[in-house]
């Protein structure tokens, strides 16, 4: 088993556990009230999370079964949840990420170094540490939806940020190709963060370290700067102190990353 899957694992496991201590005192009034996400109550971000935490299992054992194992219905199973009343897309969210969690920790390391998983949209299987990123980055980003609803000083789970960083200087590199639109800036820009840098010019990329030629500074916690990539650092979630100085602003870098 690689070390990144190792960690992942671990965080999806640290991640679970803190969010159902959050879930399960929630009230009915909290559960339909806004969450981080714009569009979505508490309720509907935990079923989305509830129904990938779903379609994940079924696709890592479609690819980790030895047989032909069935590859998941999407649409009937985001019907499902939709349908679903707030109360169950919570309790159902709890029940379906802990079945998901427990069976990462439960992969072979034989399995955990050689799989390849087959995730339905991609031109070819990738590696489970690619897999296990591509459910940390949703996970980490929908549970501070959750608890910004609640807190609006929340933050990334501790450790999430900097495990996320190296994915995404990583296997989770081609992710920022869907996501972000490096066009709305005028300049090219290459940004220092915290142990990284954001290069910006026909397409956005997490390099690390830092080395000469940075054309920006970006002030402020790992933690917001890999909220930033998910467009979670609107101005009223944006921590006291936090500020890009050089050729590029915060409010230039938030247009780049308009969010998911």
């Amino acid at each position: 088993m690689t070390e990144l899957a190792v960690r992942s694992i671990a965080a999806l496991r640290a991640n679970h556990d803190e969010l159902e201590g959050v879930v399960t005192g929630l009230t009915p009034d909290q559960l339909t009230g806004p969450s981080g996400a714009s569009e979505w109550t508490i309720a509907d971000t935990l079923s989305h999370l509830g129904s990938g935490a779903e379609i994940t299992l079924a696709t890592l054992s479609a690819s980790l079964s030895d047989g032909d194992a069935e590859k998941p219905d999407n649409q009937s199973i985001w019907d499902r949840w939709n349908a679903a009343s707030p109360e169950e897309q919570a309790s159902w969210f709890l029940e379906h990420d802990a079945r998901l969690v427990a069976f990462t920790e439960g992969i072979s390391a034989e399995q955990r170094e050689s799989a390849g998983i087959d995730m339905g949209f991609l031109p070819e299987p990738v590696s489970l540490d690619v897999a296990l990123g591509m459910r940390l980055n949703e996970v980490a980003a929908h549970a501070w939806d959750v608890r910004v609803g609640l807190d609006p000083s929340a933050a990334l789970r501790a450790g999430s940020a900097e495990l996320l960083a190296e994915h995404f200087a990583g296997g989770l590199a081609f992710l920022l190709g869907f996501s972000t639109k490096p066009d709305q800036l005028s300049q090219q820009a290459v940004v220092a963060l915290d142990g990284y840098e954001l290069a910006i010019d026909e397409s956005v990329r997490v390099v690390p370290g830092q080395a000469e030629g940075e054309t920006a500074t970006f002030s402020g916690p790992l933690e917001s700067a890999i909220r930033l990539l998910s467009g979670r650092l609107k101005p009223e979630y944006t921590p006291a102190g936090v500020e890009v100085t050089g050729n590029v602003t915060l409010d230039d870098l938030r247009r780049v990353f308009p969010g998911y």
